[in-house]
């Protein structure tokens, strides 16, 4: 409940009486601050009149005051200069690093807005919110959704951009392990991923021309030679692993079928990853060099990719990699150059989608679904509804 206490002095939901210190001074809330999510005192440069005197500093939020001391904030001095505790509860008082006895406010948690939240977190239909979006300015709509794919193009460049630290710079490796994640989609993604770490690119390079001992090798390091039901494979793979000493392989255990149509089964999709590695039509600078989203599928185009399944690797490889190539290099551009490919493609189609578009949110591109992905997945899955602009707006309605 200490969230919906932040909440409730973050947005000065605040008693309609005057605010008093518990030792009788008014407080007057000019701002409250900028919300701080990282380590640190919870609200950054509020600014607070006390009395007669104007304080320009943090402010710290508990539950209850002992809450100070239960987490060690008066032995670390970074809470030094707390200018203002608020608390539901003041059961103690409160003492800085530094020795300094802070004012503290008690505020009460109105019942209406715990009322609505509980609603919100109670609720088992989806969106939680679905009462309030459809009356929403469609211009609040567009730039919270505009917000969501910022943070989904942040959120899955970052992991682009762990991979290429990971491997020292190896953007070859970063790209391939982005690729072979999206070859996996959701089912076997973090399978997929394990394998695009292993595979020996250095052995494969020195077999390129050959599609044989490619497969091979992919099918190999993948633990799926038994699905491919050649006995030439398996004794190729066996000369490959000595030649260039060669230990780590997946288990077959490892993927998943169960469910999933024959073509999406791994071994076929790894087969497939193997034509394009030798194709070379998706490496790094091919994607950067292609010009539009019709060029980007020829740099997919092999035997069994569909151009579904080609748009989605572009939305699920090409996109994340440019964005965070632009990033990597400050190349605004670049990352302008990933979000306009969004906005050509057309929006991916399933159940949770039609569901906001019955909300009356407008799911035509790939930049509107990609949007409504993080919304789900980052607030509505973990019932963090008090950092959503829609459930911001479903609260006012309560309070």
């Amino acid at each position: 409940m200490e969230k919906l206490l932040h909440y409730a002095w973050k947005y000065r939901i605040l008693p309609l009486q005057q605010l008093l210190t518990t030792d009788g001074q008014e407080v007057e809330v000019l701002d409250p601050g900028q919300n701080n999510l990282n380590a640190g005192p919870d609200f950054f440069n509020a600014k607070i009149r006390i009395g007669q005197t104007m304080w320009v500093g943090n402010v710290e939020v508990h539950l209850r005051s002992s809450d100070w001391y239960r987490h060690g904030h008066d032995q670390d001095a970074a809470y030094d200069n707390v200018v203002l505790h608020v608390t539901q509860n003041a059961d103690a008082d409160v003492v800085t690093h530094d020795g300094k006895l802070l004012p503290q406010v008690v505020v009460a948690i109105p019942d209406a807005l715990r009322q609505g939240y509980d609603e919100l977190l109670t609720t088992m239909d989806y969106p939680r919110c679905f009462r309030v979006v459809p009356e929403l300015p469609s211009l609040l709509k567009m730039c919270w959704m505009d917000a969501l794919l910022c943070e989904r193009l942040m959120d899955r460049s970052e992991r682009v951009l762990r991979r290429v630290e990971e491997t020292r710079g190896d953007w070859t490796r970063a790209l391939m392990v982005t690729l072979a994640r999206s070859f996996g989609f959701s089912l076997n993604g973090d399978a997929f991923e394990r394998w695009g770490r292993i595979l020996p690119l250095h052995a494969a390079g020195k077999h390129r021309d050959d599609i044989f001992q490619l497969n091979a090798l992919f099918l190999g390091t993948a633990g799926l030679l038994a699905k491919a039901h050649d006995e030439r494979l398996t004794k190729e793979y066996a000369y490959l692993a000595h030649k260039f000493t060669l230990n780590e392989a997946l288990e077959e255990s490892e993927w998943r079928y169960l469910r999933t149509r024959p073509q999406n089964f791994p071994h076929v999709r790894i087969l497939q990853l193997a034509q394009l590695y030798q194709s070379g039509s998706a490496e790094l600078s091919k994607l950067l060099d292609a010009k539009d989203v019709p060029a980007l599928r020829q740099c997919f185009a092999v035997p069994g990719v569909s151009k579904a399944t080609a748009d989605l690797l572009i939305i699920n490889t090409v996109v994340p990699v440019l964005y965070a190539y632009g990033r990597y290099h400050n190349d605004e551009r670049m990352q302008d150059r990933a979000t306009e490919l969004l906005q050509q493609l057309k929006a991916e189609d399933n159940y949770i989608l039609r569901q906001w578009r019955a909300c009356g949110i407008t799911v035509d591109t790939a930049a509107d679904s990609q949007a409504l992905i993080q919304l789900k997945r980052e607030y509505c899955d973990r019932k963090d509804c008090l950092r959503c602009r829609f459930g911001y707006e479903f609260l006012k309605k309560k309070y």
